[in-house]
């Protein structure tokens, strides 16, 4: 059976995820105890219930025992003897981000009452769910991500993903924004020619013609590519042969519009070639959805 663990701080998105898999033919199970999780797989696995409870979701956070969430590694290690496959899912934001949210609905946080505030809880909770996000196979950061972005993420990403093979994830960020910190890998393509000094092209980014003919006139943005491209191939095979699942590639720029954009796309059209599920998202490009192909 295939088992998919949840988790993240509150405000974070995990219902939203839960609620993807559970569309997509998952048996999800929201905020169980980590001490349930044995049995659960157990009676998943017998014969009493064939291929019901081969597929599985559930979701945990810090309301379990800190005692629990403590020993979430040797549990997690003990269900990977037993023969099933196990994939954890961590959701963050920045601590703004879901002080904003909470804020906004007006819910309690699990982790607050009379005596911890709520920016507390928020740190604390980071601390108790540190022993899942150590061993999460995909860490997605969902600040500036919105309900319908993180619902196609999760079906792109994790349903889209056939096992034992490597989902690819693109995307493109500014510098001046910050590095985003679901990156497995980080390139900076600030020395290619900058198109924003070009004003007639300051109005376009990276995937309108008129940029992406810029950058295909100079030598420099092609080698850039032939480079990262021979670089991924050589090491992206020895990520799968470890059991990676999950690889994020972020490419940087100054401001995330024009040289990292050309450069995302054309690194992700090049690896549809020899993975299925390949996606890219423009992290400062709201207006452009992730994309991929399942």
């Amino acid at each position: 059976m295939k088992l998919i663990i949840v988790s993240g701080r509150s405000g974070s998105g995990k219902s939203t995820a839960l609620h993807v898999l559970e569309d997509l033919g998952y048996y999800c199970i929201d905020n169980l105890p980590i001490g349930l999780l044995f049995p659960l797989t157990h009676e998943a696995t017998t014969k009493s219930s064939p291929g019901r409870l081969s597929k599985m979701a559930v979701s945990i956070d810090a309301r379990n025992l800190s005692a629990e969430l403590a020993n979430f590694e040797d549990i997690y290690r003990q269900l990977q003897n037993t023969g099933v496959t196990v994939e954890v899912i961590f959701l963050d934001a920045d601590e703004q981000s879901l002080l904003q949210r909470f804020h906004a609905t007006r819910r309690k946080h699990p982790l607050s009452d009379d005596k911890t505030s709520l920016r507390e809880a928020i740190t604390n909770e980071k601390k108790l769910l540190e022993p899942l996000s150590k061993l999460s196979d995909l860490y997605v950061n969902t600040t500036g991500m919105s309900m319908y972005e993180l619902r196609d993420m999760v079906k792109q990403r994790v349903v889209g993903r056939k096992d034992q093979e490597l989902a690819l994830l693109f995307q493109s960020f500014g510098f001046k924004h910050g590095v985003p910190l679901d990156s497995d890998y980080v390139f900076d393509v600030r020395c290619l020619p900058n198109p924003y000094w070009d004003t007639s092209l300051r109005k376009f980014v990276g995937t309108d013609q008129p940029v992406i003919d810029f950058l295909e006139k100079e030598p420099a943005s092609r080698k850039m590519i032939d480079d990262l491209i021979a670089f991924l191939e050589s090491w992206l095979p020895s990520f799968a042969d470890s059991n990676r699942s999950y690889m994020t590639i972020s490419i940087g720029c100054t401001g995330g519009q024009h040289r990292s954009v050309y450069v995302s796309e054309q690194l992700c059209a090049h690896f549809r070639n020899s993975y299925t599920n390949v996606q890219v998202r423009h992290t400062e490009l709201p207006h452009l959805q992730t994309r991929g192909e399942i």
